[in-house]
């Protein structure tokens, strides 16, 4: 989409309204974009003014950006497949909902269900959002069975409405908590950044969409690490370092005072707990733990 505002070249940004609209919302801040919406509108304010935000539902992006409504846009993978949209997927970025993983869609019947594979479906009736997925999945089994589109509420259907119901998951809770047990996994899926191909070729586009997939990346890469910092003597400086976990290696630098050295490391923010008494115990001093929001490799 070709448009401009005060003079300038904007990118027209697809965000996911929906489940994944909050987790979203919080990767834009933590690359650096601030996003905020009306409850009625479906245009979000970002404070970048070379970007233009449209708030739309994850299933329906990438047909929009796949005809160019928008130019890039974030949904999953699996709506991509879903859709069969020719578009480019510019980068992976492993959020949901819930956390830091991808989902899945399963194939699920109720526990006391005598379905135990999906070819125990033929003929049978299963009930799903995602109806082109699901078609496939069985025609690569070779099973012959009616699928039909549910509009919400998927769990509750079987197993007086459907046998098996296709469903997305993270946790599998929700289909534990409706009495239901997973038989398969039909697809694993993740978040994606995808633009348009005719965006794509377009120099100014293609380097904003690449910048924005580098600071996305960027803040992905640093949740659930964190910088530890700290001084240590010369002669517990071996010791101090075989402690050290690093995203490549620690970072050490002289200090004014002879024969002391800071350390600086990224490391998993798990391991700070266990490492920290370690490091003090070692001779490190000075010890500092910092929040980031985004690693660059």
């Amino acid at each position: 989409m070709k448009t401009k505002q005060q003079g300038k070249s904007t990118l027209v940004l697809g965000l996911p309204k929906g489940s994944l609209q909050d987790a979203t919302f919080l990767m834009m801040k933590k690359a650096g974009f601030s996003v905020s919406v009306g409850s009625r509108s479906y245009i979000p304010s970002i404070d970048d003014p070379e970007l233009q935000g449209r708030l739309v539902r994850a299933q329906e992006i990438s047909r929009y950006v796949e005809h160019g409504m928008l130019d890039a846009g974030i949904t999953g993978y699996d709506w991509i497949l879903e859709n069969g949209s020719d578009v480019v997927e510019v980068a992976e970025l492993i959020y949901a909902k819930q956390g830091l993983r991808p989902v899945r869609w399963v194939l699920a019947v109720p526990n006391d269900s005598k379905i135990k594979s999906v070819k125990d479906l033929q003929g049978k009736r299963i009930a799903t959002e995602a109806v082109g997925l699901t078609r496939r999945y069985l025609k690569k089994n070779k099973v012959n069975a009616e699928v039909e589109f549910s509009w919400g509420a998927t769990e509750v259907k079987a197993p007086e409405l459907v046998d098996a119901i296709v469903e997305i998951t993270e946790t599998g809770s929700s289909l534990r908590a409706n009495n239901l047990r997973i038989v398969e996994t039909v697809l694993e899926s993740t978040t994606r950044l995808i633009a348009n191909r005719k965006a794509w070729k377009n120099p100014w586009k293609r380097q904003k969409i690449e910048q924005l997939a580098l600071l996305l990346t960027g803040a992905l890469a640093a949740e659930g690490r964190v910088l530890l910092k700290m001084n240590v003597g010369e002669k517990k400086l071996k010791k101090v370092l075989a402690l050290m976990p690093a995203l490549h290696a620690p970072t050490i630098n002289s200090l004014s005072s002879e024969g002391w050295y800071s350390i600086e490391s990224v490391v998993e923010e798990r391991v700070v707990r266990e490492i920290i008494p370690q490091l003090k115990a070692a001779g490190a001093e000075g010890i500092i733990e910092i929040g980031l929001n985004k690693v660059v490799p």
